[in-house]
């Protein structure tokens, strides 16, 4: 099984937006997240071995992208809305990628990742050698969202 593809870099990346509907403002948080002309591919946690941090996606339009994410929207003015994801890392594997999104602060939307990360940690054994996280917050106008990811790509 050693022949499959495994993403090799990774980033963390955020963005919140205002737009005329909620999947205009999703658009607008993935292009202010630097992510908003590729074509995502949802996947789960875990970041494979190896894979090295770069500090933003380069890669061409419309590229099929693997990401963990987290993305919350509202059409509730004055609604404040967060979304967060993290990275626990281990020195010898694989690492741990945790995602929340909620009707809370960007504070209280990193708190609950780097929580998620120390019990998913703490599950399989492992001890993160360091954990990153990065989150956004939006309050609402008219329709908003909150978005957060960790893209990986070969």
């Amino acid at each position: 099984m050693d022949h499959l593809p495994r993403p090799t870099k990774y980033t963390l990346v955020s963005g919140a937006s205002e737009g005329a509907t909620g999947l205009n403002a999703f658009d607008g948080a993935l292009l202010r997240a630097g992510i908003g002309n590729v074509n995502l591919v949802k996947v789960s946690s875990i970041l494979p071995p190896g894979a090295a941090y770069a500090g933003s996606l380069a890669i061409p339009p419309g590229s099929l992208v693997p990401v963990a994410y987290a993305a919350i929207t509202s059409e509730t003015p004055g609604d404040v809305i967060a979304a967060a994801v993290g990275i626990g890392r281990s020195r010898d594997t694989f690492g741990i990628i945790m995602e929340f999104s909620g009707h809370c602060t960007r504070e209280e939307a990193e708190e609950k990742v780097r929580l998620m990360i120390e019990d998913a940690c703490k599950k399989r054994g492992m001890i993160p050698a360091d954990v990153d996280v990065v989150g956004v917050q939006h309050k609402v106008e008219r329709a908003g969202c909150a978005f957060a990811a960790v893209p990986m790509w070969y």
